[in-house]
């Protein structure tokens, strides 16, 4: 795994020779040239480096002493430190102080790569044991967020004014891009941290159960209701709701919810009066509800009333200095629970490879193929082959990937044995394959074929319908999805689909019926 090393020493050439060590190792080297400095670098920093290389023995601040104000200042980094004098009594007074090994000078660099890989390798597990064992209650923080991204630190410092009031929020942003993550940081950071946190996926909940599942309902209420149910509502008393996909609810259901936030009351199925309840409300959307309001899709009053305090998440493609960081995390937390250890990283190219694609499910995409490369992962660090799908959408030819112990290719449908040539769009969103072999060869999902057998330019008839038939498998057939992410309206795509005989009856490529 790449990592960030800071190295504090006044010997302009040791720093030089350690500097050169570092960088061939794969890691990024920042030098330091004193205890002062170095730990100034450190402050400004803010988390962003991995481990230090420490001297022991420097003029203005010597190795002991910085030791020393790390621990004082609650400061974790990993510390290896370097002597020119390799006493025992100096050894163990610098791990008594912190250190995490030590090396004698002149290093050596075999012995020097072994340190640096057990530091990172123990830190990561560390961290991923410490989230393990933390305390249900104690929940996530805003300091559990990977990023080091300038618009994921202004989202991070809304929440956390936020937090100290009961001031409705709406959390906007792609699916994917972490809004429960920010919305349970600010519970944790509220006076509401030891409360409960209750979430609820409106877009989950069938439609004639909505306002039973929110408010709930009292026994013998409606058919089959045999007995008395608490609703989410009264299940946040005291603490915080969070309605995510928000703008799935229907227009009736809208309005009692407009009526909770407003007097602090529900109405349950059935019940003869209404019941108080104190929560602190987060709603939470991937669609521009500004929009719908527009459509007449969202009520007005409603939307101002969730709309009182916006913070939108930015996708994971416009926050790439995230991604690295992301998949260190991901690799440490999957190589634990898998029980992986062999898999200490992951190559420089391939972090370069996922840094490059748009990822367009955002944070949880990149979780899950992170996750897939960790199981097929045999090697020491995970390469571009354990991405097959991306090495093949960014271009990158080493996207195949053998059974062990025989030649024959995985039959996993995400792996594509070549990638295609690929020319992307100015926005970098859409790719068009261009094939140069067989003309019956399908491009890989994701792409559309520019070029028809008889080598002439596709008619633009079959690229559209190629294009509706690959949104309607991306989004899983909601329709309605499909059709806002396609720019049209609902009827237009059924008359679409009805022109292009995709929805007489069960299709066998779409798998939509008609409505």
């Amino acid at each position: 795994m790449a990592a960030r090393i800071l190295i504090v020493d006044d010997d302009p050439i040791q720093r030089r020779l350690l500097e050169e060590a570092v960088k061939r190792f794969g890691h990024e080297a920042v030098t330091a040239d004193g205890g002062e400095a170095g730990l100034a670098m450190l402050a400004a920093a803010r988390g962003d480096f991995h481990l230090m290389i420490l001297d022991l023995v420097m003029p203005d601040l010597d190795g002991m002493a910085v030791l020393e104000r790390l621990a004082k200042a609650g400061e974790t980094i990993p510390v290896i430190v370097q002597t020119s004098r390799g006493s025992i009594d100096t050894v163990v007074g610098a791990m008594r102080a912190g250190a995490f090994d030590f090396i004698v000078k002149p290093v050596n660099h075999e012995r020097l790569a072994v340190s640096i890989q057990n530091a990172l390798k123990v830190t990561a597990l560390e961290g991923e044991i410490r989230r393990a064992r933390r305390p249900a209650t104690s929940g996530l923080g805003f300091r559990d967020i990977i990023t080091k991204s300038p618009e994921m630190a202004r989202v991070l410092r809304l929440g956390e004014r936020a937090a100290t009031s009961g001031i409705p929020i709406l959390i906007e942003g792609e699916s994917g891009v972490g809004k429960e993550l920010v919305a349970r940081a600010i519970q944790n950071a509220s006076d509401r941290r030891t409360k409960p946190f209750v979430t609820v996926n409106c877009g989950a909940i069938p439609e004639n159960l909505v306002q039973s599942t929110l408010f709930g309902h009292e026994k013998g209420a409606f058919t089959g209701a045999i007995d008395r149910h608490t609703g989410k509502f009264q299940e946040a008393h005291t603490g915080t709701l969070f309605l995510d996909e928000v703008g799935e609810l229907p227009l009736d259901i809208q309005v009692q919810l407009l009526r909770a936030i407003q007097e602090g009351e529900i109405e349950p199925v059935g019940a003869r009066r209404s019941q108080k309840v104190d929560f602190r409300l987060i709603s939470a959307t991937n669609r521009r509800l500004l929009d719908m309001v527009k459509e007449g899709r969202f009520r007005e009053d409603l939307y101002y009333r969730l709309n009182v305090y916006p913070i939108f998440v930015p996708p994971l493609r416009d926050r790439r200095e995230d991604i690295p960081l992301l998949v260190d995390h991901f690799v440490s937390r999957f190589a634990a629970e898998e029980g992986k250890r062999r898999i200490t990283g992951i190559r420089p190219d391939a972090v370069a490879m996922l840094s490059a694609f748009n990822w367009p499910g955002n944070i949880r995409q990149l979780e899950n193929a992170v996750f897939r490369a960790v199981i097929l992962g045999d090697g020491g660090e995970l390469t571009v082959d354990e991405f097959p799908q991306i090495a093949a959408q960014t271009g990158h030819v080493s996207a195949l990937r053998r059974v062990e112990g025989t030649d024959a290719p995985l039959t996993d449908p995400l792996v594509i044995e070549t990638a295609p040539q690929t020319v992307a769009a100015e926005d970098g969103l859409i790719g068009v394959a261009v094939h140069s072999g067989p003309g019956n060869d399908p491009a890989p999902f994701g792409f559309l074929r520019s070029l028809a057998d008889d080598g002439h330019v596709r008619q633009l008839v079959a690229i559209e319908e190629e294009m509706i038939r690959l949104a309607i498998d991306h989004y899983g057939g909601r329709m309605a999805e499909v059709a806002r992410r396609l720019g049209i309206g609902r009827s237009t795509l059924y008359r679409k689909l009805k022109e292009y005989g995709l929805a007489d009856g069960e299709d066998d490529d779409t798998g939509v019926a008609a409505e």
